[in-house]
């Protein structure tokens, strides 16, 4: 059994039933914010993930998405990256113009990210993690938002030659 405490426990018993549907988990509310998870320990651990996920903001399909074995939930402190003290002005090129830099590079990388205050939270697979994150940091200290899309662009490209099979040990020959 695991206690969680959260800071948003409505949003926690909206998902509570999708949850349980889709692990083989309790989900019981004590008091205001202490939530239990009963189940098997492997069980517990994940819905401990995906319920820390929707306290910080995600949707709860999208925290779902945490039951695969290659996904993982990553936060990058705002504050941690930066000595600047306007940080609505790096939360706005985090966002970018009508959301295009987030968005753009969740679709480079097939992440979903959440802005909340002064933290990053990011669901991505396993592969993109570091260049994500790396990405993350560079817009934050001030890099140009198409620099940061070239370097997710080429960490895709090298990401597909290492999934075909090939390890990097072959001599590519040029005809």
């Amino acid at each position: 059994m695991i206690k969680l405490i959260v800071e948003n426990p409505r949003r926690i018993k909206q998902a509570t039933k999708l949850i349980e549907s889709k692990l083989k988990i309790k989900i019981s509310h004590n008091n205001k914010e202490t939530f239990e998870i009963k189940g098997n320990e492997l069980d517990e651990f994940l819905c401990e993930k995906i319920l820390t996920a929707i306290d910080f903001g995600f949707n709860a399909e999208d925290a779902l998405i945490l039951k695969n074995d290659d996904f993982s939930l990553q936060f990058v402190n705002i504050k941690s990256h930066t000595k600047k003290n306007n940080l609505q002005l790096i939360r706005a090129r985090l966002i970018g113009r009508e959301g295009r830099a987030k968005a753009t590079i969740e679709e480079l990388t097939g992440s979903i990210i959440v802005l909340h205050e002064n933290k990053i939270g990011i669901i991505v697979d396993s592969l993109h993690l570091d260049s994500v994150v790396q990405a993350l940091v560079s817009i934050i200290q001030g890099s140009k938002h198409a620099n940061v899309f070239a370097y997710l662009e080429k960490q895709n490209r090298l990401n597909r030659n290492i999934d075909e099979d090939d390890l990097g040990l072959k001599i590519k020959v040029k005809n």
